[in-house]
């Protein structure tokens, strides 16, 4: 009898497996984009930082006010600290994030020529800005297939098993060894979605999962219980 199909490197999954989860993601959704609203890469730079630690939504609250003051690095900074703290309170680490945002904006300002650089060791070297977020402006911005990881992603890549690993840089050397090339521009986009909205962290909804009998959770969650039609009072 033939052996059974190898794992991927790294992975759970069979090379297989994971083609076939990616072939229904893009399905799914065959064109993923980011949920952070921007206009050029300097604003997706903006909200990505804003969205550290917060939500899509909430910086997608926040971040019409500030853009239609500050669209640019130099007006960032001559708006300062204190005129962005004022546009971002809503979001979470406000104080923190408006200082890293002024500080970005003036290197861009004083070393880039208020340009966004598309390299990942320049936009690593700016204040505020760690891998996931050159990651995410690398792909969005440039058109590279890099793959960000959030919470999402790690949480998904681990519960399913296509890339396990005890840290965001593990779970990230995974899914580039692992990911089919024609699908890792998209894979995160993917991935977030799908952690976003159906492989939740607190309860996945298996039921309606599309890769859920790829996936090796277990146990699957099952289909919340539909009541029961209630019967007419008896006369």
């Amino acid at each position: 009898m033939p052996g059974r199909a190898r794992k991927a490197p790294g992975s759970k999954l069979t090379e297989a497996e994971i083609g076939e989860m990616f072939a229904r993601f893009e399905a799914h959704d065959p064109h993923p984009k980011t949920e952070l609203e921007y206009r050029d890469p300097f604003t997706l730079l903006v909200a990505v930082v804003l969205s550290a630690q917060a939500t899509d939504t909430s910086v997608n609250r926040a971040t019409p006010a500030l853009f239609a003051l500050a669209d640019t690095p130099a007006k960032m900074v001559a708006l300062g600290e204190q005129g962005v703290s004022d546009k971002i309170k809503t979001i979470g680490l406000y104080r923190n994030k408006a200082k890293n945002v002024v500080a970005l904006s003036n290197k861009l300002v004083e070393e880039h020529g208020g340009e966004v650089p598309c390299s990942r060791e320049e936009l690593e070297s700016l204040p505020g800005v760690g891998r996931k977020t050159a990651n995410v402006v690398l792909n969005v911005a440039f058109g590279e297939a890099t793959i960000a990881i959030d919470t999402h992603i790690f949480r998904v890549s681990n519960r399913t098993g296509l890339a396990p690993g005890k840290t965001p840089l593990k779970v990230e050397e995974t899914l580039n060894r692992v990911v089919p090339e024609r699908y890792k521009h998209n894979c995160h986009h993917w991935l977030i979605l799908h952690g976003r909205y159906v492989c939740k962290a607190r309860k996945p909804e298996c039921w309606r999962c599309i890769v859920n009998d790829i996936c090796v959770f277990k146990p699957k969650t099952p289909a919340p219980k539909t009541p029961a039609p209630k019967t007419p009072a008896s006369a």
